[in-house]
């Protein structure tokens, strides 16, 4: 793929700048997860991954309890799931998912973003038809063929590995990403995260040349990041 610095800069600038949008975004997860089932990690494997997920994405334990407890709770909510999709300035796309309580509510204020940006959003299907959802890994360690090795041994589908300056990327299918994790970590019992995450990777990037343009899509992602409801917003510009 060649793109693991892309990826690396990109996830790690979104956690600096949107802590608490990341935090937000795994409330709402952990809650739903726990509500799924026993509201305990020991007895509740969905539970368990997810916490796993959060804590790798440096998701403070307080965060982590607290929506736990919410679900032990009687408090009822109940988040639905949406993506949208849409084209940008220049041949920019954008994939938005979102989790709500209401879904009129996340349509009406991403339709308002895509609007001040003089954007167009579009049907299902019109643009992450050329993006690859895949799992995604990154951390310090350089020995890919132990790692390669490992990961075969666990009978995981690995789409790619990569190595660059000390740091791997591993790319798996989403299916196997939590055994992916559990099998980096039994190898590597320390290990810090630099990336830890399931995201929509296009098939090719674009870089915008016009001013106007660059201008036009940071403001879209700005107003994107700003709906309570948006999890993640995905994207095929190099920055």
């Amino acid at each position: 793929m060649g793109r693991a610095h892309e990826v690396r800069a990109a996830s790690m600038a979104k956690t600096a700048a949107l802590k608490t949008k990341v935090y937000s975004r795994f409330g709402k997860e952990l809650y739903m997860a726990a509500k799924s089932g026993v509201p305990d990690p020991d007895m509740n494997q969905t539970l368990k991954r997810k916490i796993a997920e959060a804590k790798a994405n440096q998701v403070p334990a307080s965060v982590i309890d607290r929506a736990i407890e919410k679900a032990k709770g009687g408090t009822v909510e109940n988040y639905i799931s949406n993506r949208y999709e849409g084209f940008g300035p220049g041949a920019s796309t954008v994939i938005i998912d979102c989790l709500t309580d209401n879904v009129n509510r996340s349509i009406s204020e991403i339709k308002t973003c895509f609007n001040k940006a003089k954007s167009k959003l579009g049907v299902q299907g019109s643009v992450s038809f050329n993006y690859n959802e895949l799992g995604i890994f990154s951390f310090e360690y350089d020995d890919d063929e132990k790692m390669l090795d490992t990961l075969i041994n666990s009978e995981i589908d690995v789409v790619d590995l990569e190595l660059e300056d000390g740091i791997m990327t591993v790319y798996v299918t989403v299916p196997d990403f939590h055994k992916t994790q559990g099998a980096i970590e039994e190898l590597i019992p320390d290990i810090n995260f630099d990336v830890c995450e399931i995201t929509m990777l296009p098939n090719e990037y674009v870089k915008l040349e016009n001013e106007t343009d660059i201008e036009l899509f940071n403001r879209l992602l700005n107003l994107l990041n700003e709906v309570e409801d948006v999890q993640n917003v995905y994207h095929n510009v190099e920055m």
